[in-house]
């Protein structure tokens, strides 16, 4: 039996990642910078000229502000949080011995454990090999630039929440750039250029117009991007099937359509009891309140200890 040790150098793994991959360090630079230029645009440019002097000049900001901070918080524990590492073996696996201990798992009550050549580790189900974190996931959805860290089983969640507060952030600042800018055009119509002679207003016209039009262009584009993300995630949690199973369920069902064979004989990843949509849910986003969900808040990991290392607990629903 071969045992497993918690790897210490995993709270380093993400300094490592920014080393290893430099277009996850240029995308968290670049996630960053929209974030923070998006708050200076909104205040600056939008709320200030727009409801200076108004409870809502106050109030647009502070929810704003919040968003800001809440996609920060969440996309700080996707980048930082361990993404479900199968821990490295204190001894490497004898692979001459493979098919023997194999043959044995059934009796062990390990079935789909496979062995990943690169890590030279078992691994339990439903994990796969990242190519650039160079280790294995445990329910692996996919490497992801914009965290610069794999999406698993233990931040999938903290992903989510960056991809809706994203969403969210995008779709509020996309509204005040409107209403700024419809005000600004009645405030010139009216004031018939009146604007123009106050001392106090240091930025041209040309200036704030092109902040709007390069907010607006950011929002949209990257409330689309997270939207169709978002999407993609809730269904694969909902499906209970990650990109690459469904990848390779895909695979699978051309060959046995090509081959004129059963295809419930060839599936990696097989259903045996559908669980509740609920259930599967509480599964990435905890057992908590709903509310909680909407926060990242700290989940306690399932346990590991030597080949019994088990996948996600079954929460009650």
């Amino acid at each position: 039996m071969t045992s497993f040790i918690r790897d210490p150098l995993i709270s380093k793994m993400a300094l490592l990642r920014c080393r290893r991959d430099p277009c996850g360090f240029i995308c968290l630079v670049l996630t960053y910078f929209s974030v923070f230029y998006a708050d200076y645009v909104v205040i600056q440019y939008v709320l200030i000229p727009a409801y200076s002097g108004s409870v809502w000049c106050s109030m647009h900001g502070a929810v704003f502000n919040i968003i800001l901070l809440l996609l920060l918080a969440c996309h700080s524990k996707a980048v930082f949080s361990d993404p479900g590492m199968v821990p490295l073996p204190d001894t490497a696996i004898d692979f001459s011995d493979l098919r023997c201990q194999s043959s044995r798992k059934s009796d062990r009550g390990c079935e789909g454990w496979t062995v990943c050549s690169r890590c030279e580790t078992y691994r339990p189900p439903r994990a796969h090999h990242c190519r650039v974190c160079q280790r294995c996931i445990r329910r692996m959805d996919h490497h992801c630039p914009w965290i610069n860290n794999c999406v698993g089983e233990l931040n999938q969640k903290y992903f989510i929440q960056f991809l809706f507060y994203t969403g969210l952030a995008s779709l509020y600042s996309i509204a005040l750039v409107v209403s700024a800018w419809i005000w600004r055009i009645r405030s010139e119509r009216e004031g018939d250029g009146e604007r123009d002679k106050e001392p106090g207003e240091v930025p041209s016209k040309q200036l704030i117009v092109a902040h709007y039009i390069i907010l607006l262009v950011e929002s949209v584009l990257f409330g689309v991007f997270v939207t169709v993300i978002f999407y993609d995630q809730l269904v694969s949690i909902i499906t209970d099937e990650t990109p690459i199973e469904q990848m390779r369920s895909r695979l699978l069902r051309d060959r046995a359509a090509s081959s004129q064979l059963t295809h419930t004989s060839h599936t990696s990843h097989t259903h045996t009891l559908a669980k509740p949509k609920l259930a599967l849910l509480r599964e990435v986003f905890g057992r908590g309140s709903v509310l909680c969900w909407l926060f990242p808040l700290h989940s306690s990991p399932p346990s590991v200890g030597g080949i019994t290392y088990s996948a996600l607990p079954d929460y009650d629903v």
